[in-house]
């Protein structure tokens, strides 16, 4: 059962704290305002390590179950992914229900500003799917509990860049291991999602050597980046009918499934998207079963958050490219502990995750 269905059934018989969709999380806020069109909800899963740090991102959910299910599942990812980067973070995310090319006002962000400062600097926001630093500017209006803001106002700007650059460490560390060498140049890699992280992964890629193929919902960036990067393209309605030696997901979740595993005739699975695998353990353990390499998604795409964090620890851009460069090591070092204990990728990357989590809680409660 999913934790939707969980969800939706705890919600109509009443006992949602003890459902399994919320379990771990210490938070889930409800943020609406009719003057300016704002329906967001903020999921607050540990603070822990510290306080929860997690974009926002702007989407037009199907319906409210959907965008609950996305702010619950991101905000856990979030924990693991500043957890296996060894950052004094918690795990949070926001998700605001709308069309960002349309509903998005600077009124709209203002006042959701407002409801993460009501927070208290539990919960810090900052970029995610179909947010910009101009919005993170327009959050800063109102509150402090913000990062990855514009350079010109002494943050560190786009943290997309950096997220990039991970998960083309992850992806060279992923064909160290497949292949025995992380030379990427004439691999076929079919990248699916290309806004601003999937844009410069387009170009780590082609700039190696790499065969890219792109793929995007919106015919405007497929004809920019396909002429800028001299990348092939993929209209179809079957992703996997692309020939390809890697799969990268950089758009948004569970494209790593039951039917699309069926389907896949790539090695490797490493991209930016969060939530790749549509059920962790059922997946995760699908892909092993069939040997294609995952690169866990929390680890490899969490570039960016060590860099909108370098705002809070005070180190430069050096250091968190540093810093980023690292996940490299981490991946094979994730690889190796899959090897060992005979567990899929997923789970040895969250083994090592819940492990710093625990040890943060008995030292407190030790305290």
């Amino acid at each position: 059962m999913s934790d939707l269905t969980i969800l939706n059934k705890s919600i109509d018989r009443g006992p949602v704290f003890n459902s399994e969709a919320f379990k771990g999380h210490e938070q889930l806020v409800f943020c609406q305002d009719e003057e300016t069109g704002l329906k967001a909800i903020i999921g607050i899963h540990s603070t822990t390590l510290g306080p929860a740090l997690g974009g926002t991102r702007m989407w037009n959910y199907e319906n409210e179950a959907d965008a609950i299910r996305d702010a619950l599942r991101l905000s856990r990812g979030m924990t693991y992914k500043a957890s296996i980067s060894g950052l004094d973070l918690g795990g949070g995310k926001a998700v605001i229900i709308g069309d960002s090319r349309k509903d998005k006002t600077d009124a709209l962000m203002r006042k959701f500003g407002e409801y993460v400062n009501s927070l208290s600097g539990r919960y810090i926001t900052a970029e995610d799917v179909g947010i910009n630093t101009h919005d993170m500017e327009m959050v800063k209006l109102e509150t402090n509990h913000v990062t990855g803001i514009p350079e010109h106002m002494g943050g560190s700007g786009d943290p997309s860049p950096v997220t990039a650059y991970g998960v083309f460490m992850g992806m060279k560390a992923s064909a160290q291991q497949k292949w025995g060498s992380d030379n990427l140049a004439g691999k076929k890699v079919l990248v699916q999602g290309i806004g601003h992280v999937g844009e410069t992964l387009v170009k780590y890629l082609t700039d190696e050597g790499a065969i890219v193929t792109i793929n995007d919902i919106h015919e405007d960036r497929i004809v920019e980046i396909s002429a800028k990067y001299n990348t092939q393209v993929y209209r179809g309605n079957n992703l996997f009918e692309v020939e390809m030696d890697i799969y990268a997901p950089c758009a948004l979740g569970a494209t790593v499934n039951s039917k699309t595993i069926e389907m896949m005739k790539c090695d490797i699975i490493a991209g930016a998207a969060n939530n790749q695998l549509e059920d962790e353990v059922v997946h995760g353990q699908m892909v092993k079963d069939k040997g294609i390499l995952y690169a866990p998604d929390f680890l490899i795409n969490a570039g960016g958050l060590i860099n909108v964090y370098r705002e809070i620890a005070g180190y430069d851009q050096a250091e968190a490219m540093r810093r980023t460069e690292n996940i490299y090591d981490t991946t094979l070092r994730i690889f190796k502990l899959s090897q060992e204990r005979n567990i899929s990728t997923h789970e040895a990357a969250l083994k090592i995750a819940e492990e710093r989590v625990a040890l943060k809680k008995a030292e407190l409660a030790n305290a």
